[in-house]
């Protein structure tokens, strides 16, 4: 799914907004979303950090995935560092995303794969020693088998 986010400033200038598109039908953005807040709460999270300003804008209407968020918090700042009120579209395309988290693992799964075959190599090798038993006379000793009462059993059954 692509997802695009306006943020701009009001016509006073005081306020910021923050509106959220999501591309529902093919090259149609629909409108999920808007969001405001006061200058005076976005420049001290600004100036407090990148993770402040993130949790300011975050909400329980506008929550966007991490990546997401700090590319937002970065613009939000340029914008106000900039002292330049002109909006700014940021577009996301999830898919791209996925192909990113996909092709990182791969890498990841090839170098386990090949510790896990140097293991069972190490464990198949032939010359590994014979067990020394302590007690080789203990079981050597060990002539008759038990010996297993059957009657009792059918007559358990018979009751």
């Amino acid at each position: 799914m692509k997802q695009k986010y306006l943020i701009l400033k009001n016509d006073e200038k005081t306020k910021l907004i923050i509106r959220e598109f999501a591309e529902l039908d093919k090259e149609m953005f629909s409108f999920l979303c808007e969001e405001t807040f006061d200058d005076e709460s976005v420049k001290s999270a600004i100036a407090i950090g990148q993770e402040a300003l993130i949790e300011t804008l975050r909400n329980n209407s506008l929550f966007p995935i991490g990546l997401y968020a700090k590319e937002i918090a970065a613009a939000v700042t340029k914008m106000y560092e900039s002292g330049n009120d002109q909006s700014v579209e940021l577009l996301f395309d999830d898919h791209d995303l996925l192909k990113k988290e996909q092709e990182e693992p791969a890498v990841e799964d090839n170098i386990e794969s090949e510790d896990e075959t140097v293991e069972i190599d190490e464990l198949l090798e032939e010359d590994t020693p014979e067990p020394d038993y302590d007690d080789k006379n203990e079981i050597e000793k060990i002539t008759k088998s038990q010996k297993i009462d059957n009657e009792s059993a059918n007559n358990e059954d018979d009751d």
